[in-house]
């Protein structure tokens, strides 16, 4: 059951939850706000890892109880130049105290990892929302390909915003200078003192995250403690710095749900999900032959870790290799299975001809990421 209020109410109860008044939190000295709900939107270069942010927040409010709707966005082109609007990349996050069914369009939070993040975004951000600005990353050269004449951090254009200017890129660094990593390696976990910032904001269990990075880097641990070493730096300089007065807290939607085991999917999982259930109601091996292409690749991963359940998978070299290679498998029995993108699409079409010709049953899942150059048109 959804819990559904009039507008007017809505907007009533929302504005009597932010206005709450601050209360203290666990005997420290900083105040906490309570909310009913929060939209945070983090964004950056494709490089910049807001996905990997995107979803470890997502993770953790998931685990707190929340209930929450996201929506991640790439670029429609294959690799925009860094820096450049075209390659912003960024993730949504809407979590509340109480049922929701869309991931929001007004951001109360974003994250900008450099001006491209900004400009591309800051319309979409109400008058009074808060504007984190990474402001290492404002310097000319960044600004102009943009179109910034001057930094919008000093024009006055941001006067409307809550804008906390943190130098992202050399905090980090600094926690980071007894680790011995080269400068570009240590300037990548930036994103994790960002997720450790916000974590702290909005009063996000820490453990799952550090655990997360100790798995993900359990080769390179050396890697794993780095981010683990930003992520935390992010939460103590939230705690600290006198820039943020304010936390703020979201209550698990008790109210909402009853209680039990939940899971936090998004479509890609569910389809992976899907294709091996398919597989084993049809008494057929699951075959996927694909080529690494954002957002699809997660099928890709996702159906490699089940070949206990008969799943194989084929990491092929281009798009063309990949479907035929399903259509290969096609013909030997399988429930065949191609994934892509857009511009994946266009590369598979001759094949997909083949398979029609010779009316072999193949699946082809388009992932789609909408925009122009080779989103929507191919």
């Amino acid at each position: 059951m959804t819990s559904q209020v009039s507008s007017e109410a809505g907007e009533a109860l929302l504005g009597e939850q932010r206005g709450a008044p601050a209360v203290p939190h666990d005997g420290a000295a900083k105040e906490v706000r309570r909310l009913d709900r929060v939209i945070i939107r983090f964004a950056g270069d494709s490089g910049d890892g807001m996905q990997l942010t995107g979803d470890r927040f997502t993770s953790e409010t998931a685990s707190f109880g929340n209930d929450l709707s996201t929506l991640p966005n790439f670029p429609a082109e294959i690799r925009a130049p860094a820096g450049t609007l075209p390659g912003v990349s960024s993730f949504q996050l809407h979590f509340a105290d109480h049922d929701i069914l869309t991931p929001g369009d007004a951001p109360d939070v974003l994250v900008a990892m450099n001006p491209a993040a900004l400009k591309a975004n800051i319309a979409d951000v109400p008058r009074g929302g808060e504007v984190i600005v990474n402001t290492d990353e404002f310097a000319k050269r960044a600004m102009a390909k943009v179109g910034y004449a001057v930094s919008p951090l000093e024009d006055g254009s941001l006067d409307g915003y809550r804008v906390h200017p943190v130098p992202l890129t050399t905090l980090t660094l600094e926690a980071l200078k007894d680790f011995g990593l080269p400068r570009k390696e240590a300037e990548r976990s930036k994103n994790m003192f960002a997720l450790g910032l916000l974590s702290w904001m909005y009063h996000r269990p820490t453990e799952g995250t550090e655990a997360f990075l100790r798995r993900k880097f359990a080769r390179k641990p050396q890697i794993a403690e780095a981010n683990v070493a930003a992520f935390r730096a992010g939460w103590n300089f939230g705690e600290t710095t006198e820039d943020f007065a304010v936390s703020y807290e979201v209550a698990p939607a008790t109210r909402a749900f009853p209680t039990g085991t939940y899971r936090n999917i998004s479509g890609n999982l569910a389809l992976s999900y899907g294709l091996i259930a398919a597989a084993r109601q049809a008494d057929l091996p699951l075959y996927l032959g694909s080529y690494p292409i954002t957002p699809a690749s997660d099928i890709l991963h996702e159906l490699s870790k089940h070949k206990n359940f008969g799943v194989r998978t084929f990491q092929a070299e281009d798009e063309i290799a990949g479907i035929g290679a399903a259509l290969g498998a096609a013909f030997g029995g399988a429930l065949a299975v191609t994934t892509t993108s857009g511009p994946g699409v266009a590369l598979k079409s001759e094949t997909i001809g083949l398979a029609v010709s010779l009316e072999l049953p193949l699946l082809i899942v388009d992932i789609q990421r909408g925009g122009p150059s080779t989103g929507l048109p191919t």
